[in-house]
């Protein structure tokens, strides 16, 4: 079962980006991501949406195949950088690590 921690929107801005509210799934990102891997950022970005830190966790693996290429961030029509939300989550992934 997912547990769900509302404020991880607002946890997650000490990892470096805090854009994730602002974007609405419109699936730009999914589309011009090189990787055409599924719906890769896009799930990611909603995970934090919705606070649920343990899928992101889950699926930590999916975050290290971004290249940080900017394309998503630049296509982005509401300017939520998904580009910097997965470096973001990248930090956060690694301190939870540290920390098991």
């Amino acid at each position: 079962m997912t547990k769900i921690s509302p404020q991880f929107a607002e946890d997650l801005k000490q990892y470096g980006e805090d854009t994730a509210l602002e974007c609405f799934n419109c699936g730009t990102c999914v589309a011009i991501c090189p990787l055409i891997d599924g719906s890769f950022p896009r799930k990611l970005i909603r995970y934090v949406q919705i606070g649920a830190k343990d899928r992101i966790l889950l699926n930590r693996n999916e975050l290290w195949k971004c290249l940080h290429c900017g394309l998503c961030s630049e296509s982005c029509p509401r300017g939520a950088d998904p580009g910097g939300i997965l470096l973001s989550l990248k930090r956060y992934a690694v301190a939870s690590w540290r920390k098991s």
